[in-house]
């Protein structure tokens, strides 16, 4: 199964409170914070919200 790794490269001064609740969500607190999560329906959801935010490269595992 494919995973995503998630990195945030952009700040979350001045953004919305939905877009600072979903990057806390996709377990990311400061610049440069990386997560790996499931490749899936929700996740993605979640990426494309914030995608200005946020670099997304996929794992092979």
């Amino acid at each position: 199964m494919a995973k995503l790794q998630i990195t945030l490269v952009r700040s979350l001064i001045g953004r919305p409170e939905t877009q600072r609740t979903t990057v806390k969500t996709l377990g990311l607190r400061k610049i440069n914070d990386t997560a790996v999560h499931n490749d899936n329906a929700a996740i993605r959801g979640m990426v494309n919200h914030v995608n200005h935010l946020v670099s997304v490269q996929e794992i092979q595992e």
